[in-house]
C-alpha cells in the first residue's frame, strides 16, 4: 500500500490515556479536555505534565468551547489565541483548529490568525471541515493547504470515518502529494483494516478507547455511588485510551504499510 509506515494519531482527555497511546505505539497525542463534548482546549497543567514523560509529538486542540457551529466571536477567539500562547510557551508540538463562518463555509480571517500564531509549529484543520459544502471540498482542502496548514482530519461528511471512506479516499488520492488528509471518528480495531484498504491514508486518527477492541474492559475511573455529579457526563462511565488497543490498530497499520 504505501512506502511509509501508517501513523496512529490518538486523542486524549487525561493523562493516564497520553501514557496508555504512546505506551501501544501512537506516533503522535491529540491532547483535548472533555472528549465527552467533542473535544476542548486542554490545560496546560496536563499538556506540562504529560510532556515529562511522553517523548512523541503533542498536538493541541484549540477549541473553547462546545456545540457544532464551530462559528467563534471575537472575545472567543481572544480566549483561543491566549491558551494557544501558552500551550506553545509549555511544549506543545502543534495544534488542531477549525472554525466557519454561519453560512458553513470556512472563516479564512480566523484560521490566518492561528496560523500567524502558532510560530510556524503544524496546525491540523478539524472535523469542522465535515460541515462545509461537500461540493466543494477540493477547493477547501486547496485553500487549507494555501493558508498553511499541514492536515485534515475528517470522516468524510458522514457521522464516522467508515461511513465517509469513499469520500475520504477521493480527497486522499487527489491531495496526498502535498497535504495529509487524515480519516477519523469512529474508527475501531473491527473496522480499521477495511478503511485503511480503501482510503489509503498515510495517517489516521482514533481515540482507542477501552470499547474500542473486541475484549471489553473496566471504565478506567471509579464510579462514586451518590446523588452528586459535575456534570450530566458524569452518569456515564468514563473509559480512557487503552494501549492494548492502540497496540493492535498500530500491528494493523504497520502490515498494511508492508503490502
Amino acid at each position: 500500500m504505501s512506502t511509509h509506515d501508517i501513523k496512529l494519531e490518538v486523542c486524549v482527555d487525561s493523562i493516564r490515556s497520553a501514557f496508555a497511546a504512546e505506551d501501544g505505539g501512537a506516533s503522535r497525542i491529540e491532547l483535548c479536555s472533555a472528549l465527552g463534548e467533542g473535544g476542548l482546549t486542554p490545560s496546560v497543567g496536563t499538556l506540562k505534565t504529560i510532556k515529562e514523560t511522553l517523548t512523541i509529538p503533542i498536538y493541541c486542540m484549540l477549541r473553547p468551547r462546545r456545540g457544532t457551529d464551530f462559528v467563534y466571536s471575537d472575545e472567543e477567539m481572544c480566549a483561543l489565541l491566549t491558551d494557544m500562547d501558552l500551550l506553545r510557551e509549555n511544549g506543545a508540538d502543534g495544534f488542531v483548529f477549525g472554525s466557519l463562518n454561519p453560512d458553513r463555509s470556512i472563516n479564512v480571517d480566523q484560521c490566518r490568525h492561528v496560523l500567524l500564531a502558532s510560530g510556524g509549529l503544524p496546525v491540523t484543520f478539524h472535523r469542522a471541515f465535515d460541515l462545509t459544502d461537500q461540493k466543494s471540498m477540493d477547493e477547501n482542502v486547496d485553500m487549507l493547504r494555501e493558508l498553511g496548514f499541514r492536515r485534515l482530519l475528517s470522516s468524510g461528511f458522514r457521522p464516522t470515518a467508515a461511513d465517509g471512506v469513499d469520500c475520504l479516499a477521493q480527497l486522499i488520492a487527489k491531495h496526498q502529494r502535498d497535504f495529509i488528509v487524515m480519516p477519523g471518528a469512529g474508527i475501531k480495531v473491527s473496522n480499521l483494516e477495511e478503511i485503511l484498504t480503501v482510503s489509503r491514508c498515510l495517517e489516521f486518527h482514533a481515540s482507542a478507547l477501552d470499547t474500542a477492541g473486541e475484549d471489553y474492559v473496566a471504565p478506567t475511573t471509579t464510579r462514586m455511588e451518590c446523588d452528586v455529579t459535575m456534570g450530566k457526563q458524569d452518569v456515564d462511565p468514563y473509559y480512557g485510551t487503552n494501549s492494548i488497543v492502540v497496540r493492535k490498530m498500530v500491528t494493523i497499520a504497520k502490515a498494511m504499510s508492508s503490502r
